[in-house]
């Protein structure tokens, strides 16, 4: 059995847990999401999960792959396997979850509403973007600031187009008069996206 259909039987045989997961003790929770994870690394060694809340509809099951593009046709080829269970949603890649975000990441806390964006030109790269982020208080030397920048970017515009298509990013404070200073306001970024994606493809 290839290993694609060992992950989906597992998955089937532990349905019912899966999705009564909130009701379980905080052990056993754990030793059900540990085994997930142990099972879809048996699958692709890279690959994540993320589990949504339940609804009356049932739950989510995001399948990612951290931005890695070598590795994101195994989420494909997974997700196009899945089984159709009652309850469950299956999707491919973390998906944008909107607009006037906050997102917490290590000690930071990101507000898009407060976040501005500009295009930088990826001279190498012509169909890849290059953007600056202003953001208050930006600290270019910290690794763990400069990630957080990046998951707020995948909030709004979800983790394929932001592996996919931006190719640089850079932080800088934000300026006293952002739009005059050639800015837009990080929330129209999933639009600019949009536009950038289209004139792209002409």
């Amino acid at each position: 059995m290839e290993k694609i259909e060992k992950f989906w039987q597992w998955f089937q045989d532990h349905n019912e847990q899966l999705v009564m997961l909130n009701d379980l003790d905080e052990k056993d929770r754990e030793q059900l999401e540990n085994a997930l994870q142990y099972q879809l690394t048996k699958y692709c060694a890279g690959l994540a999960y993320e589990m949504g809340d339940p609804t009356p509809n049932g739950r989510t099951l995001t399948f990612t792959v951290e931005g890695d593009t070598d590795l994101f046709r195994y989420v494909v080829e997974l997700v196009d396997a899945a089984p159709d269970l009652d309850w469950w949603e299956f999707v491919a890649f973390k998906q944008p979850m909107g607009t006037e975000l906050k997102v917490r990441f290590d000690r930071y806390l990101f507000d898009t509403r407060k976040m501005y964006f500009q295009q930088l030109e990826c001279e190498e790269e012509p169909d890849m973007l290059g953007l600056r982020i202003a953001v208050e208080d930006s600290k270019p030397d910290d690794e763990d600031f400069q990630v957080g920048v990046y998951v707020t970017l995948e909030a709004l515009i979800g983790e394929f187009d932001c592996a996919t298509l931006i190719g640089y990013m850079e932080t800088v404070p934000v300026p006293d008069e952002p739009f005059k200073a050639g800015f837009q306001a990080l929330d129209d970024l999933p639009k600019f996206v949009d536009w950038f994606k289209a004139k792209r493809d002409e």
